[in-house]
């Protein structure tokens, strides 16, 4: 027959029951993040489907030698006001427009051509930096 040895308290590291604490407190902490985490998921995919009453489009733009014609479409709710950011640059990356567009229109699509000055070279892009609402 063989004995049974004990071994030694404290020797060996903590005992079982202190294991199980340890895994408990950190089950609680990882439960309480990723709640944390998915809560805000949901509130940044609520704001982006939801949240966002004045959005804009580039359809097309028309390149002059002074100015870039940009064709938008703007999406909103009816009774929302604001404006849109648009850019233009030179063939070499140089901003040479930059305007903001009001849209106070009542509908909730709105399709306009608006004209963006440049300043000395030809702007090759015409680009939508953001649209805000008021």
């Amino acid at each position: 027959m063989s004995a049974v040895q004990q071994l030694p308290e404290g020797r060996y590291g903590s005992s079982r029951s202190a294991d199980a604490r340890a895994d408990r407190k950190l089950r609680i902490a990882a439960i309480v993040l990723g709640t944390l985490f998915a809560a805000l998921m949901v509130w940044f995919g609520w704001y982006y489907v939801v949240g966002n009453k004045f959005s804009g489009e580039v359809i097309a733009f028309q390149s002059h030698p002074d100015k870039v014609e940009v064709h938008l479409e703007i999406r909103k709710d009816a009774g929302t006001g604001g404006y849109c950011t648009v850019r233009s640059q030179s063939a070499d990356g140089a901003e040479v427009g930059r305007a903001d567009f009001r849209f106070d229109q009542h509908s909730e699509r709105i399709d306009k051509v608006v004209t963006l000055r440049t300043s000395g070279e030809r702007g090759t892009t015409a680009e939508l930096v953001g649209c805000h609402a008021d």
